[in-house]
């Protein structure tokens, strides 16, 4: 007789929740770490560092003088296209970033971008921008309902739904029907 007929319905429930468990553990630290950043944005992309400046130049200067201002001053981005917004502003399209200068007052507001490596990747895979990834996001969801089904199974008696478990599944569903109702 082979030696897997022997086993219950409980223990492949284990060792499958534990084994995909620990495959997972990549994953869902991606999906974590970026969930938490995506949350706390406040209107900004975490994968991105936003540098934002002021220059003071001189007042009433046209697109040609702008651009050759510009390229003589050290130290700033490379400078792609420059357009008039409306009569007072003009626009800058930098490498990475844009900029506002007001020829009535000669200020320049601009910001540049630049990608924060790690926290750029984990949102392209949070958010399955990376080709192929959606099979893997695919997975990684299934994998978590099969961990949510098969956990609610795994602890037997006063600890588990017939005990105690029963109320935190209650509290658990409640809470985001809550959010939803009250909303």
């Amino acid at each position: 007789m082979k030696w897997w007929k022997n086993k219950s319905f409980s223990y492949w429930l284990r060792v499958i929740h534990r084994d995909l468990g620990f495959l997972m553990v990549g994953v869902s630290l991606i999906y974590g770490v970026s969930g938490m950043l995506l949350n706390h944005m406040n209107g900004k992309d975490p994968s991105f560092q936003t540098t934002e400046a002021t220059l003071t130049w001189k007042a009433g200067m046209d697109k040609e003088a702008l651009t050759e201002t510009w390229n003589a001053t050290e130290g700033l981005p490379t400078l792609k296209r420059v357009f008039p917004v409306d009569e007072e502003n003009i626009r800058l399209m930098l490498d990475g970033g844009v900029g506002i200068y007001n020829s009535g007052n000669g200020t320049l507001d601009y910001e540049v971008h630049k990608k924060r490596p790690i926290v750029y990747w984990f949102n392209r895979l949070h958010y399955n921008r990376v080709e192929g990834w959606n099979i893997m996001g695919d997975f990684f969801a299934i994998s978590l309902i099969f961990f949510a089904l098969s956990g609610m199974w795994m602890v037997k008696g006063k600890n588990g739904l017939k005990g105690r478990g029963k109320w935190y599944l209650l509290v658990g569903i409640l809470i985001p029907l809550a959010y939803i109702l009250l909303s």
